[in-house]
């Protein structure tokens, strides 16, 4: 008693520091702004440089993000150091590294520097990994601001790609600059791409950039029968990240009395795959998530439920007893022991039984309703002699026409007890010992459910 009483006092203890422990520490978002310096930045704009808007805003933005919590930036330029006949491909810094409420830092830095050089983006990208800190739980968002393309004939779309599979950032932004429209063709692939060709639109994107890195999203999933009620709940999701391929959210669907999906809070600066893990799953590619919004997403997923039933043998003579089931175009579903039950989508499946023969069943899965698939008690084959040959037993069709479905161990004993679904069958067999095809024994047997048919070989 002692022991017990010690053990409920233990988990109580636990179960108080459970409800007492300190809420989650809040992720650090961490903003990269990577600037275009180069030569072009001093075309007008306007009236004025683009290079003189570009840090002007910068630098107002930077100013509206230092009272943020849990938010650091950090500024990196490329094309600044070298002028542009130098044609420098590695002519990128990191001028402010991350650190929290450093405004001041960067509107000084910007205050200082010059745009004449290159345009190193892939360069630029790939030295950006080494400016986010080793912090797994942050957020690492990285913002391009350009004119120009690269000009170091390399790939800046593979570049952001690999350092997204990486995870060293998200999905970037990426913010074209008196831009035409054909210019933003080539950087689309970067990341989530804005034309900015006025100021005004620059002045906008910037402040749209930052509300969708920073405001909350949500996303509420309706699971509903074939006639849209959300009656469907307790299914898996999974929101796969489709640029690593790998797994972001896992939940288990949870609906309310009123029929209310729970709300998901999720990070939108990546996109993503959404896996409803149904038997079979249903698979919805690219969500179309609004950052910043409650999103409301609504999948069709009518299940009724698959009972694989045994008949009633005690004990039964195939053990434990399978079946595979598939699509009506042979795509494997899934696969169950008969006495299991099985939720699927509503549709029309074909249920393999692993009897001997083998049965196929065509069956139809209605919504919230139960479709049961059975097979025969089967009899026995018993081969009573006990000679070493080669052979297979057929079953025997209405037309006349035979089918395989099982061979004796090459060379081995013929003797065995054999279960089998009831129906008509064929035994071909030749000995060892036998000098010629011509010598092949053909047995005709029948088998009857619960029975055992005895079939002897005679060797020749």
């Amino acid at each position: 008693m002692r022991l017990i009483a010690g053990a409920a006092l233990l988990l109580l203890a636990f179960m108080a520091r459970a409800q007492n422990a300190a809420p989650e520490k809040p992720k650090v978002t961490r903003i990269l702004f990577l600037l275009d310096a180069s030569g072009s930045m001093m075309a007008p704009w306007e009236g004025q440089p683009r290079w003189n808007i570009a840090r002007r805003m910068l630098s107002k933005m930077v100013d509206s993000l230092n009272s943020y919590p849990n938010l650091e930036v950090a500024l990196r330029v490329y094309g600044h150091q070298f002028p542009n006949a130098d044609k420098n491909c590695e002519d990128s810094r990191l001028e402010v590294p991350f650190a929290p409420r450093n405004a001041a830092a960067i509107k000084r830095k910007l205050a200082e520097l010059k745009a004449q050089g290159n345009t190193p983006i892939t360069y630029s990208l790939e030295q950006s990994a080494n400016d986010f800190p080793s912090d797994k739980a942050s957020r690492n968002v990285l913002l391009l601001i350009t004119d120009g393309l690269e000009s170091c004939n390399r790939d800046p779309c593979a570049a952001s790609l690999a350092l997204q599979r990486k995870r060293v950032f998200l999905k970037p932004f990426v913010i074209g600059i008196g831009a035409e429209r054909e210019f933003g063709k080539q950087l689309e692939c970067l990341g989530q791409y804005y034309n900015a060709a006025e100021v005004a639109t620059f002045r906008s994107v910037m402040n749209d950039v930052i509300a969708k890195t920073l405001s909350k999203t949500t996303v509420a999933v309706n699971l509903t029968d074939a006639a849209g009620q959300p009656v469907e709940s307790n299914v898996n999701l999974t929101f796969v990240n489709n640029v690593t391929g790998q797994p972001e959210y896992n939940y288990v669907h949870y609906r309310d009395a009123q029929g209310r999906a729970d709300v998901l809070a999720i990070d939108a600066l990546q996109s993503y795959d959404l896996v409803i893990n149904t038997v079979p799953p249903v698979r919805q590619a690219n969500l179309a998530i609004v950052p910043g919004k409650a999103n409301v997403l609504t999948y069709k997923t009518p299940q009724g439920t698959l009972v694989l039933q045994s008949p009633p043998l005690s004990p039964n003579p195939y053990g434990t007893m399978r079946a595979v089931v598939r699509t009506p175009d042979h795509a494997t579903v899934t696969a169950g022991n008969f006495g299991s039950r099985q939720k699927l989508l509503a549709g029309n499946y074909e249920v393999e039984v692993l009897t001997l023969p083998r049965i196929v069943r065509r069956v139809v899965v209605k919504q919230g309703q139960e479709s049961a698939v059975t097979y025969a008690a089967p009899g026995t084959l018993n081969i009573t002699s006990d000679l070493k040959g080669y052979g297979s037993i057929y079953q025997l069709n209405d037309d006349e026409s035979q089918t395989w479905i099982y061979s004796l161990p090459d060379g081995g004993s013929s003797k065995m007890n054999l279960p089998m679904q009831p129906g008509a069958y064929r035994l071909v067999f030749r000995t060892t010992t036998s000098n010629g095809s011509k010598f092949t024994d053909v047995r005709n047997f029948s088998i009857r459910s619960g029975q055992t048919t005895s079939v002897a070989i005679f060797g020749k």
